[in-house]
């Protein structure tokens, strides 16, 4: 939909908001504005999509969706970041649920100009505040830069940031990857980008193997089709290729121990997506 965000954008506001909704305390990631910002098609989106998979795999899904977010904004915290940029922000909430981070630190949403147009019409809607801290930056990837774009916005490119980009590397190529983390590389020297990407179908749990296999054909359906996933030492060697050090490549069984350990019901996330944080050095 050109006039809307991409439906992988709502899906992913779905699951935060959901699972919220659904999951006992405490959340690994309090999203109370995500089904706010999505708007009644929310339940049309659930009705439809969520009977297609089994309710363990569901769980595990959002959790992961959660989990992303979570790892990267506690990154954002522990590295005294001023200038916080999200590729391929969709729905995300952060500016609203995190207010005190605000105003040291500046927030620049980078996503397309039709679905960051929806999204600041939606938030006019809903009456959320907005403030010279959080920076909206369309971006026709066909016909402009992020480079480009960030700078004409306010971006300093001499100064450290963190890059959140997380739930985007599963659909592009391995060279639209590529050049992303190249242009990341290209901000100053202690910048981190903290990423998600498809992990090979070998290093899938269970419920990662059932996700993907029923998932793929929905993502194809909607026009934005799954890429192969990637070995380890295939996206560390990528990584530093593109002038990034790993710094963190959580497992699944690291980020149990990180965000559930202290749950009763034994909620986990799926393998589906791997973590990683790189920084230029």
């Amino acid at each position: 939909m050109e006039s809307a965000p991409s439906r992988t954008a709502m899906f992913a506001a779905v699951s935060r908001g959901l699972f919220r909704l659904e999951t006992a305390s405490p959340w690994v990631l309090d999203d109370v504005l995500a089904l706010v910002l999505v708007g009644p098609v929310w339940q049309e989106l659930r009705d439809r999509f969520e009977p297609l998979f089994p309710g363990w795999v569901v769980r595990e899904a959002r959790a992961a969706v959660c989990t992303r977010s979570r790892y990267a904004e506690d990154r954002l915290v522990a590295g005294g970041f001023t200038q916080y940029v999200i590729l391929g922000a969709g729905l995300d909430s952060f500016a609203w649920r995190r207010p005190d981070l605000l105003g040291p630190m500046t927030v620049f949403e980078v996503d397309h100009p039709a679905s960051q147009a929806w999204k600041i019409e939606r938030v006019s809607e809903l009456g959320l505040p907005l403030s010279a801290s959080q920076v909206f930056v369309p971006v026709d990837f066909e016909a402009g830069t992020v480079q480009e774009a960030l700078g004409a916005a306010g971006f300093d490119w001499a100064q450290p940031a963190m890059f959140c980009w997380t739930g985007v590397a599963p659909y592009l190529t391995a060279r639209a990857i590529e050049s992303t983390l190249q242009m990341i590389a290209a901000a100053a020297p202690g910048s981190e980008v903290v990423f998600s990407y498809l992990a090979e179908d070998a290093a899938l749990d269970d419920a990662g193997a059932e996700y993907a296999h029923i998932y793929r054909p929905i993502a194809a359906s909607v026009g934005e089709p799954l890429q192969p996933g990637w070995p380890v030492t295939e996206i560390e060697s990528l990584v530093a290729r593109c002038g990034l050090k790993v710094v963190d490549h959580p497992t699944r069984a690291d980020l149990q121990q990180r965000y559930f350990a202290d749950r009763t019901d034994g909620l986990r996330p799926y393998t589906f997506e791997t973590l990683m944080a790189a920084r230029i050095t």
